[in-house]
């Protein structure tokens, strides 16, 4: 498995051997031993699997869970073909405000890991796309934000030729500045404490 971080600190692109054969093919989207090799520490803490379909031109995000309690993820397309954004909220992070961008499909199965505090959009390019999630918390409504993915402040860049698709939740969501403003955004250590916490627990229950 092949790794690269991206222009967010802390996220990792991930990208398996696919072997393909007369049956079809066998691939392991999410590897234990590269993972903790590119971020030089333990397992990834999954908590919870989630699983979206989406048709061609909806969009999801940014979304980004409140810190505490945070979140990480790790996702990767399972069917169809996305383009994934990774967007640092983390109010003093080194790279707040920078994002990035990974092609995610089923011909790949790259994988994109974020870390808690870092907000995470992506655009389905066709019908019927598969996304499949590892969180490290368990899902909770009262914990859920979002920030604008249209905050030109931001400036994500989406392909052309797309008819936008949002949620009601996602078009009323605040630009960057506004979240900031009421202090909703993540706080760069606060994010850093709780990868600790998570990544440590995790090795604990590994050795046990």
């Amino acid at each position: 498995m092949e790794s690269r971080e991206l222009a967010v600190g802390g996220a990792w692109v991930f990208r398996p051997t696919v072997y393909p054969d007369d049956r079809g093919l066998f691939v392991s989207p999410y590897q234990e031993a590269a993972f903790t090799k590119a971020l030089g520490h333990g397992l990834f803490p999954v908590a919870q699997t989630n699983h979206s379909r989406s048709r061609r031109g909806v969009i999801r995000g940014v979304h980004y869970t409140t810190t505490p309690p945070g979140t990480a993820k790790y996702v990767y397309c399972a069917r169809g073909r996305t383009v994934d954004f990774v967007v640092d909220l983390r109010v003093g992070s080194p790279t707040f405000g920078r994002w990035d961008s990974v092609l995610l499909d089923q011909r790949t199965f790259q994988a994109v890991y974020l870390p808690v505090g870092v907000g995470h959009a992506f655009v389905a390019l066709g019908d019927d796309t598969v996304v499949s999630y590892l969180l490290s918390g368990a899902y909770d409504p009262a914990h859920e934000q979002s920030v604008s993915v249209f905050d030109p402040d931001i400036g994500l860049e989406f392909p052309d030729g797309l008819d936008p698709v949002l949620s009601e939740r996602d078009r009323a969501a605040v630009s960057l500045a506004e979240a900031r403003a009421t202090g909703a955004l993540p706080g760069y250590r606060d994010c850093l404490r709780i990868k600790e916490t998570l990544f440590g627990a995790a090795e604990l229950r590994q050795r046990r």
